[in-house]
């Protein structure tokens, strides 16, 4: 049923694509349906009875935004943030050459399997996961760490659950310190041309709370498992595959990288600079990188900017704005509750494209961007399905044999998200600097 209401919007939007208003105006109906069923899709994760996902529902929904009108082909280059899309290519090359070195897996194995407690083990997953989250992409560093956790956590004969949680919701946690810990910080700071060094002492404090937050709520919530006077035996992880030379080159690269972006340099510029480096090597092959890079999230980022570029265009006058913007959105709280709906409702990408035009009419756009980038990150761990970064944790635990279920996400997962983001609207109230 899904499916078919699904195509039958997307069948009207597209019959209305030919339709002209006599003003010469392109048909408002038209747009919002466009609009809508592309975001419908995007919360649903597919179109119901077919092969298209995310990335093909945003491709598919910006052309036919072309096709009514709502976006000539001639804005294209004006609507697409290529220093967003452009920070995060960089990001992703430089990304894929560390976990092709086998540099986090070195660095995660050896930290982790010298902790001889339970507690001791939680909290050295909880703080790896975020350290590394909270200047890479997080996603990358639940893609390396999950399987390496799981394995230790189950020769151990202990329950892998617990610690897998922490590796996903610290990531999300440890994301947030930066504003190349995301894919949407990579957009608020493209939209809100916030300097990096502002924004991590902004956010990096709620960070380092949250981290904490997580070690205390996993531990409370799994009391047989780190209340105790185990001890743990030694054990270490199996070797990774390590590359020293490409390694070296990688981790001087980004301290190179976050020595640019801290010193003010145009952080898209920076990642390209740095993307284009590592790509200059006898070492791996090109064809190697590029399949590091998510290609089908650049995707999206380029359609969806197109979608709701013609949304903008046609149905959110100036009246409208102001009209929703005075409903409440300048009120830090009320922001910050719509940020956290609506990233759990579409994914915390669309939300902040969507949240674009109102955040823009507060009365202070910069705070009000970091009250953004922090819930919409916090968000995330209130279910599985609240980031990539869950869905990446539970699917590699799947195939270590250890099954995740939404209850067992969900009650660490909510009261976190709620306590993280309260401790962010008073850091960013009464001490952000």
């Amino acid at each position: 049923m899904g499916g078919i209401i699904a195509m039958t919007a997307l069948v009207a939007a597209a019959a209305l694509a030919w339709y002209e208003a006599p003003s010469g105006t392109p048909p408002r109906a038209a747009i919002f349906e466009i609009f809508a069923v592309t975001y419908l899709v995007i919360a649903i994760g597919r179109l119901p009875g077919f092969r298209l996902d995310r990335a093909g529902a945003a491709l598919v929904g910006a052309s036919l935004m072309l096709a009514v009108g709502g976006v000539g082909i001639d804005d294209i280059s004006r609507v697409i943030d290529f220093d967003t899309v452009a920070l995060l290519l960089g990001m992703m090359i430089v990304v894929g050459n560390l976990r092709l070195s086998g540099f986090f897996r070195l660095v995660t194995g050896w930290t982790v399997a010298r902790a001889r407690h339970p507690l001791a083990l939680l909290a050295t997953i909880t703080l790896t996961s975020g350290l590394f989250s909270a200047f890479l992409l997080n996603d990358a560093i639940c893609l390396v760490m999950t399987p390496l956790v799981a394995d230790i956590a189950l020769r151990l004969e202990r329950n892998p659950i617990p610690y897998l949680l922490a590796v996903a919701m610290a990531a999300n946690i440890g994301s947030v310190a930066t504003i190349t810990g995301n894919p949407q910080n990579i957009l608020i700071g493209g939209f809100s041309h916030i300097p990096y060094s502002a924004f991590a002492a902004a956010l990096a404090p709620v960070a380092a709370a949250g981290l904490l937050a997580t070690m205390g709520l996993i531990a409370v919530c799994y009391p047989s498992e780190f209340f105790n006077s185990t001890t743990l035996r030694l054990v270490s992880a199996r070797p990774p595959h390590v590359h020293g030379p490409l390694a070296i080159k990688s981790v001087l690269v980004v301290v190179v990288m976050m020595a640019a972006f801290f010193a003010g340099q145009p952080p898209a510029k920076v990642a390209l600079i740095a993307g284009g480096f590592m790509l200059l090597t006898r070492i791996v092959r090109s064809e190697r990188i590029y399949r590091e890079i998510d290609w089908p999230l650049l995707l999206m980022f380029a359609g969806l900017f197109v979608v709701v570029a013609g949304f903008e265009k046609a149905l959110l006058t100036p009246e409208v704005i102001d009209g929703i913007g005075r409903a409440g959105l300048g009120d830090t709280g009320v922001l910050s509750a719509v940020t956290a709906v609506l990233s759990n409702l579409v994914s915390n990408v669309p939300a902040v494209l969507v949240l674009r035009p109102f955040v823009g009419q507060t009365g202070d756009p910069q705070h009000a961007w970091l009250v953004v980038a922090m819930a919409s990150t916090l968000a995330g761990n209130l279910t599985v399905l609240g980031s990539v970064a869950n869905l990446i944790v539970v699917q590699l635990a799947r195939a270590e044999g250890v099954a995740i279920g939404f209850w067992e996400y969900f009650r660490v997962g909510a009261p976190l998200m709620v306590l993280t983001i309260l401790l962010g609207l008073w850091w960013l109230s009464v001490g952000a600097p």
